[in-house]
């Protein structure tokens, strides 16, 4: 942030709830991407297929997520990231309805082809929007509690998901979303219309539209960091994500559990991540970076392991918790590296940096739902554990080297 920024900042600061409604955005696009979870052998009971086929809910969705990226991003940095933000809010809502009244599996696919690509501007732009008004040596606190909305999302959604496993229709949570979208897309053009100019920069650049896609990602590709950054969030995303989404799936088929109770235990993930939330200025004080993703890799890695390989559900209390910080340390960790790897082109590289996450989930669950018919959920979760913490050690090492 500039000194001029700074001081347009002090003499017009933006309006206190601005971050929370953003993190309330977050919130509703981590209930859609999870829902599905739990609802995993329910939809593979409705649809008559396979548990490894029905996934393809979840990578469809994560597949348009990523790739979106790099439509949002510029989009972002031309129009404004705030109020991109909330026009893709409305456009939340209406694909949450398509998944609602999907009347066929081919159908639903669509829907959460098309949910996962209206979804993909809130976090990157929050993100960089963020990045734009908050200066770096106070910013990963700042997005720490931005994330809040996300971690409860999460956990909303699994619990939402397992709820409706059990109890109602496959359908009711999507209706739900659909809801909340309507009141955050509200909320956030009101507080757009509040908004400091400084707060409301644009980026405007000659040629076509394709034209500026390319040479913005471009710049964010040319840089060295960059491109270890990005290898590195496709790779946590594909391992961590790849063992996560079928958590609920393992202790409902190995370990009997109903999918509300099996979803109730993969929501300590989030109460994990809230507690990194919560006491994210000491860690970043006393561990640094290097420390930050070290260990955050290794707590997810035997978290997961545990989970995986244990022989009652009862260990997956404590590893689902433990995870979820694991996680948290690691990935908040690598998403400041991506507020700051290009500042000029914040929104392109934020957007570049959720596109690999998200396509490196959806490779994730795409491999471990092949994997799944031939070695069962316990490997596959235990294999994701060690990408995860080979992943964070080598970037750790790298960070060091920097």
């Amino acid at each position: 942030m500039s000194a001029d920024q700074a001081a347009a900042q002090s003499a017009s600061p933006i309006p206190p709830l601005a971050i929370p409604a953003l993190s309330l955005a977050a919130f509703a696009s981590a209930v859609s991407l999870r829902v599905t979870d739990p609802l995993l052998p329910r939809l593979a009971q409705e649809f008559d297929i396979s548990l490894g086929s029905v996934s393809y809910v979840i990578t469809a969705f994560s597949i348009a997520y990523g790739f979106s990226q790099l439509f949002f991003g510029p989009l972002g940095d031309r129009f404004g990231k705030y109020l991109v933000i909330a026009w893709a809010c409305v456009a939340c809502t209406l694909t949450a309805l398509l998944c609602a009244l999907a009347p066929n599996y081919p159908l639903l696919i669509v829907a959460r082809l098309l949910a996962g690509a209206t979804a993909a501007a809130i976090v990157p732009l929050s993100m960089a929007w963020i990045g734009d008004v908050v200066p770096y040596d106070r910013r990963q606190p700042v997005l720490a509690q931005f994330l809040i909305g996300q971690i409860v999302g999460i956990s909303t959604g699994v619990l939402f998901g397992g709820l409706a496993g059990d109890y109602f229709s496959w359908r009711v949570p999507f209706f739900g979303i659909s809801l909340c979208f309507v009141l955050i897309a509200l909320t956030l053009f009101s507080f757009n219309r509040r908004l400091p100019a400084y707060a409301m920069t644009t980026h405007k650049a000659e040629g076509s539209a394709l034209r500026r896609m390319i040479n913005e990602f471009g710049q964010v590709l040319s840089l060295p960091w960059a491109r270890v950054v990005l290898v590195t969030v496709f790779l946590e995303g594909g391992f961590l994500y790849g063992a996560f989404a079928f958590i609920a799936s393992h202790l409902h088929r190995i370990h009997h559990l109903s999918l509300t109770n099996s979803a109730s235990l993969v929501m300590l993930f989030s109460l994990g991540g809230l507690l990194y939330a919560g006491t994210s200025r000491r860690l970043v004080s006393k561990l640094g970076e290097k420390g930050l993703t070290r260990w955050g890799g290794i707590i997810v890695a035997t978290s997961f392991l545990t989970i995986g390989l244990a022989p009652s559900w009862q260990w997956a209390i404590p590893a689902c918790f433990a995870a979820g910080t694991g996680f948290y340390m690691l990935h908040n960790t690598l998403q400041m590296n991506a507020t700051q790897m290009a500042p000029e082109r914040r929104g392109a590289a934020v957007s570049a940096f959720a596109a690999c996450f998200f396509l490196g989930q959806s490779a994730g669950v795409g491999a471990a739902g092949l994997a799944l018919g031939h070695f069962g959920t316990g490997p596959v979760i235990a294999v994701g554990a060690i990408g995860v913490l080979l992943t964070a050690l080598t970037f750790s090492h790298l960070k060091s080297a920097t």
